[in-house]
C-alpha cells in the first residue's frame, strides 16, 4: 500500500513542470589532461623558486535542445631558469541543462556559472597531476568567473565603439 502511495506521488511530481527558467548539471568528467616534466630530473637538483604562468579558457556547444556541454581549459607551466619545469593542462568538462532563459542570460551563464561549478574540479585535477610529477603542490586561488565576463564585455563594446568611429 505504502509502495503505490510513494510510486502515484512520484508519478504526479515528474508531470508538473517548475514555471520559469530551469537549469541543471547534468554531467561533470575530465575531457582531456596532459602532464610535461621536461625539464626532470634537473629541476629537482637546485631550488624550487618557479615562475608560474597561468591560463584559462572557456568554450561551450550546444548540443542539442536545452543541453550544453562546456568545456573549461587550464594551463600551467612553471619555469626555472627561464627552462620549463613542467607544463600541466586540463580540459574539465560539464553537461548542462538550461531552458527558458533569454540569449544574453544563456550567454551569462555559460561564461560564468558553469566554469564556477566546474573550476573546483580542474583545480583538483592540475593539483593531482603536479603531485604525481613529483612536485610540490599546485593551489590555485579562486577565480572570479563574473569578474572576467564582465572585462571581456566592456573589451567588447569599447572594441565596437573604435570601429564604429573609424
Amino acid at each position: 500500500m505504502a509502495e503505490e502511495d510513494l510510486q502515484s506521488t512520484a508519478g504526479t511530481a515528474d508531470q508538473e513542470q517548475p514555471a520559469g527558467p530551469q537549469f541543471a548539471l547534468q554531467r561533470i568528467y575530465l575531457k582531456d589532461s596532459s602532464f610535461e616534466s621536461p625539464g626532470s630530473p634537473g629541476v629537482f637538483q637546485g631550488q624550487w623558486t618557479p615562475k608560474i604562468n597561468f591560463d584559462i579558457k572557456s568554450k561551450h556547444e550546444k548540443l542539442q535542445d536545452d543541453f550544453f556541454e562546456v568545456v573549461l581549459v587550464l594551463t600551467v607551466e612553471a619555469q626555472v631558469d627561464e627552462k620549463v619545469a613542467f607544463l600541466v593542462e586540463v580540459h574539465q568538462a560539464g553537461l548542462f541543462a538550461a531552458k527558458g532563459f533569454d540569449a544574453s542570460q544563456l550567454e551569462n551563464m555559460l561564461a560564468t556559472v558553469c566554469p564556477t561549478i566546474l573550476f573546483p574540479y580542474a583545480r583538483e585535477a592540475i593539483d593531482s597531476l603536479v603531485l604525481k610529477g613529483s612536485y610540490p603542490a599546485l593551489a590555485l586561488a579562486p577565480i572570479n568567473f563574473d569578474a572576467i565576463y564582465a572585462q571581456q564585455k566592456q573589451a567588447q563594446a569599447a572594441e565596437g565603439t573604435e570601429t564604429s568611429s573609424n
